[in-house]
């Protein structure tokens, strides 16, 4: 197959892409989670390389973990514990070999995503 998989996280309280931020992903076989691999966000919000690259890219239901909590009490030290957001986990589909890109706009009491180019 010829997709792949991207993402882009940025910090909509501060107006910049969120660096250092750890991302999991797994994709449901046999009805369980399997991890696949883990990741952090570089200077601009994004991963060096594809979460799912081309030679492992499948069809199939999968799920990323952004881990928002330890990214957030990094950067935004004065907020009450517990945080509002911790785990963000967001389960989606692949149904084609295209470039698949899920973004997340981040802020300490909210987030959105949606299927991006």
């Amino acid at each position: 197959m010829s997709g792949f998989l991207t993402t882009h996280i940025l910090d909509t309280a501060l107006g910049q892409p969120a660096a250092g931020l750890h991302i999991d992903l797994m994709r449901f076989e046999n009805g369980q989670l399997r991890h696949l691999t883990s990741m952090v966000t570089n200077d601009d919000g994004r991963t060096d390389s594809p979460i799912l690259p081309q030679d492992q890219f499948q069809i199939g239901q999968y799920e990323l973990v952004f881990h928002a909590g330890d990214y957030l009490r990094k950067i935004h030290p004065d907020l009450a514990e517990p945080l509002f957001l911790d785990l963000i986990p967001i389960r989606f589909g692949i149904s084609e070999g295209s470039h698949y890109h899920v973004p997340l706009l981040l802020s300490p009491f909210g987030y959105s995503t949606y299927r991006g180019s």
